[in-house]
């Protein structure tokens, strides 16, 4: 199995209120996704609670091959579900991983 784990840092011009909607958005569609791509086996997303880091947003998914997290990764329902965050990203980090 393979561990899918992306790191997001939202830009820091944008305001709490419009951080906090983009996040929880972000994370509504994003666990949605299993119903339209099967071959994820686990996704979620959360938020960071450590002010002294710099990363906001995580998301952990696992699947059973890495063509599968290649197949995830172009999916259009996971390009839509993306399409909003996005923008407001101002930094990522990903690692994949066989658990």
């Amino acid at each position: 199995m393979i561990k899918h784990i992306v790191l997001f840092q939202l830009r820091q011009d944008i305001s709490a209120e419009t951080r906090s909607a983009v996040m929880h958005t972000f994370k509504q569609a994003i666990e949605a996704l299993p119903h339209s791509i099967p071959c994820i086996r686990q996704i979620h997303v959360g938020f960071n609670v450590n002010p002294a880091e710099k990363w906001d947003v995580c998301l952990e998914s696992t699947f059973d091959t890495l063509a599968d997290v290649n197949t995830y990764a172009v999916h259009p329902d996971h390009k839509a579900a993306a399409q909003h965050f996005v923008p407001y990203v101002a930094g990522r980090a990903c690692t994949d991983f066989e658990v």
